[in-house]
């Protein structure tokens, strides 16, 4: 009688890179990560810069507040424009499931680049009209800061208007339990949010005794 031949055991799968790309890749969530982490910061800056608009009504008097929380502002801002460019580069570069995203509506594609230039040009001219800038530049500085907040607040109303209803359905799902765990890495996004609301808050608190006693032009 012949002996049994052993049962051939088959190799076991090796699991090739598209099986492995999923778990390196999508930590941070992807395309709807970067979307969550986005409508995340504009929730905090649509906050903040209601509480700012709050303080143009008496800005003399409320002048410390409007230059803390202009200040606080900078972090989550600076945060949201790399996180929109970051989207915007990963569209342009042809990235399968930011294409299928699609871009935002043509005239939010339009204004972002306004925004951005608008913002930045706000903030840095306020930032110098309370820290660093000579006294005899004050009154040119003052008048673009005032002339930039027009154009700025133009633009801001239609990017609001336009973002409001997405951020307002995706802000809160980090912090839904429903939702928080549809898509990885709500924790580092949470993160984000914390950390840069906190370094606004530091910087903001340094800034803030440069304000004490200053007098708009």
């Amino acid at each position: 009688m012949a002996p049994l031949s052993p049962t051939p055991i088959a190799p076991r799968a090796r699991r090739g890179p598209q099986h492995a790309r999923p778990r390196a890749r999508w930590r941070t969530g992807g395309v709807e990560g970067n979307g969550r982490l986005t409508s995340g910061l504009a929730a905090i800056v649509f906050g903040l810069l209601f509480a700012e608009g709050v303080t143009l009504l008496s800005v003399q008097r409320l002048l410390a507040a409007h230059v803390l929380i202009g200040v606080i502002l900078i972090p989550p801002i600076a945060v949201k424009i790399a996180s929109t460019t970051w989207r915007m580069l990963r569209y342009y570069t042809g990235h399968g499931s930011y294409r299928r995203k699609g871009p935002p509506r043509p005239i939010l594609r339009l204004l972002g680049p306004v925004v951005v230039i608008l913002t930045v040009a706000l903030m840095v001219s306020g930032v110098g009209l309370v820290v660093g800038a000579p006294v005899s530049w004050r009154p040119t500085l003052f008048a673009l800061h005032r002339a930039t907040f027009v154009a700025w607040f133009a633009v801001m109303v239609i990017h609001v208007l336009g973002h409001l209803g997405e951020t307002a359905r995706v802000a809160p799902r980090d912090w839904l339990a429903r939702t928080r765990r549809r898509v990885d890495g709500a924790t580092s996004r949470q993160w984000v949010l914390g950390a840069s609301l906190a370094a606004g808050l530091v910087l903001g608190l340094m800034v803030l005794p440069f304000a004490s006693g200053w007098r708009l032009v």
